[in-house]
């Protein structure tokens, strides 16, 4: 697991995503692009000065060698994005899709007790909670967090002003518990009247005066004090102040998010010595947060331009980080055992395939079947037996070093193809 650790990963999340253990991160952070239709760039000047990334979605964004995985195991949510293509627009689908494909991922390396939390805004929140609720199963809905802050954007004619973001969360299961910071919700007035003559001078009421409300939290952090009066319970809506030109922690990355924004989430589903993961990292504000507050940490982001601003602030926050690394190279999962492609496994494969081609599905005798990965090392994939397949030459040739959707998606289309000219010839 140390190898995963305090890593900052230059690639496409996909293949990152899909070279991470089973069950290895405690909380899941992304901010990706929301479907805006806008091309987001850092004004000149700034440390981010050349990064950019456009919000904006066609299918040729979409890795359509994993597209039949998505099919194959959810074809519900397969129909979903196929009608947002009609309801909404061919974008809307491939951006749904491209989310589906790295959702998927996430929830694998998520532990059981584990959170993800996924910041969108209202172009897309709706869309996307559907692919959660099938992913992550609608009964591990948690919250739909409110980011409230203030902008300059103003009400018009058509629309009124726009000053939030919406944050959807979601456990693993129910073995996932959120302890949310206490200190930014002032208690009622009502409990205040009703505990304020109990109370210490540091606003605690002790626990022989505590009658068993099922509404007052307790602190359980000292047993003697009981609860403190000053606190009242937490709520879905969060008023935290966007990041200004003037701010400190301001790179000029563009969307940056405050450090105070990721603190709260980290403490609400996190403990210390946890590990955090942001597959969409940007400017590396999850990964500095975590740091502060004593957890571990994993960054991706393809954005290669940015990993110069991405290092410079994990080696310059206060001297938090000392020890981190940066690569581009796709990590190799270490929770499945290693098996060599060897002739027993050749064999096994071979009864298992009853004898054909894993692709075209002729049959062949063993010595012309060769041992295959169905997903390259070189995107993730493993020397597991589950990562083995036999093909044929011609079919091994075909597909290369791609994944084995990729070498479906072809015969497809030559089968579609060849069915066209027999169409037409007739």
């Amino acid at each position: 697991m140390q190898e995963f650790i305090n890593t900052l990963y230059t690639e496409d999340n996909l293949f990152i995503l899909t070279g991470l253990n089973s069950n290895l991160v405690d909380l899941i952070y992304l901010d990706p692009p929301f479907n805006s239709k806008r091309i987001y760039s850092a004004p000149i000047g700034s440390k981010a000065a050349g990064s950019s990334f456009k919000d904006m979605w066609t299918w040729e964004d979409v890795n359509v060698a994993y597209l039949n995985t998505l099919a194959e195991n959810y074809p519900a949510l397969t129909d979903f994005i196929a009608a947002t293509g009609v309801m909404h627009s061919k974008a809307m689908a491939a951006y749904l899709t491209y989310m589906a494909q790295r959702i998927i991922e996430m929830h694998r390396v998520l532990k059981d007790t584990g959170c993800l939390y996924l910041h969108c805004d209202p172009t897309a929140s709706h869309y996307l909670k559907v692919v959660l609720d099938e992913i992550f199963g609608k009964d591990n809905f948690r919250n739909e967090i409110i980011w409230h802050y203030k902008t300059t954007l103003k009400a018009s004619s058509s629309h009124l002003g726009r000053d939030h973001d919406v944050i959807l969360c979601y456990a693993k299961s129910n073995l996932h518990q959120i302890h949310p910071d206490r200190t930014d919700y002032p208690a009622s007035e009502n409990t205040l009247k009703r505990w304020g003559k109990y109370a210490d001078t540091e606003g605690f009421v002790s626990n022989k005066h505590f009658a068993g409300s099922s509404s007052t939290i307790i602190d359980t952090s000292d047993d003697e004090k009981g609860f403190n009066i000053n606190y009242g319970i937490p709520r879905d809506v969060w008023y935290i102040p966007h990041l200004t030109g003037s701010s400190k922690e301001k790179t000029g990355y563009p969307t940056q998010k405050p450090l105070a924004l990721l603190h709260r989430i980290i403490k609400a589903s996190s403990n210390e010595g946890d590990i955090v993961l942001d597959p969409f990292c940007g400017c590396a504000t999850t990964c500095v947060a975590a740091q502060q507050l004593g957890r571990k940490w994993i960054g991706i982001d393809i954005e290669k331009q940015a990993a110069d601003i991405l290092v410079e602030r994990l080696s310059d926050d206060a001297g938090l980080f000392k020890n981190f690394v940066h690569t581009a190279i796709i990590p190799q999962r270490t929770d499945i055992q290693k098996v060599e492609p060897t002739k027993s496994v050749k064999e096994r494969l071979y009864k298992e395939q009853n004898g054909l081609c894993n692709a075209c599905g002729t049959a062949f005798d063993i010595w012309n079947l060769e041992i295959d990965h169905i997903r390259p090392r070189s995107k993730g994939g493993g020397d597991c037996y589950e990562n083995y397949q036999l093909l044929c030459s011609h079919c091994n040739k075909m597909k290369s070093a791609n994944p084995m959707e990729s070498l479906r998606l072809k015969i497809e289309t030559r089968k579609k193809l060849l069915k066209e000219k027999i169409t037409f010839g007739e």
